[in-house]
């Protein structure tokens, strides 16, 4: 299954929305999600764990960095990249 920036925004939208318990819509590639939606480690752990059931994304804890969560874009871009097909070395 290959996904796309659309499909984690949206995976996000609904997963935040759970996760932060009011709706959480039109996120757009600039919403920062600790000055924005006021995130904390609590919450965000929370949304991988979302993310992870719904997007099937695995996320190593020792690969996170902070500046993978400063934006709904730069999250993207890591989540993304988290889903890559693994090619077999």
């Amino acid at each position: 299954m290959s996904l796309n920036r659309t499909d984690v925004t949206a995976a996000m939208e609904t997963a935040l929305s759970k996760v932060l318990d009011r709706p959480v819509t039109e996120l757009s590639g600039q919403t920062r999600l600790f000055d924005d939606l006021h995130l904390d480690s609590t919450t965000m752990l929370e949304m991988l764990m979302e993310l992870e059931d719904s997007l099937g994304l695995e996320v190593d804890p020792e690969e996170l960095e902070a500046d993978d969560f400063e934006t709904v874009d730069t999250f993207t871009d890591f989540a993304l990249t988290q889903l890559e097909p693994r090619s077999a070395a």
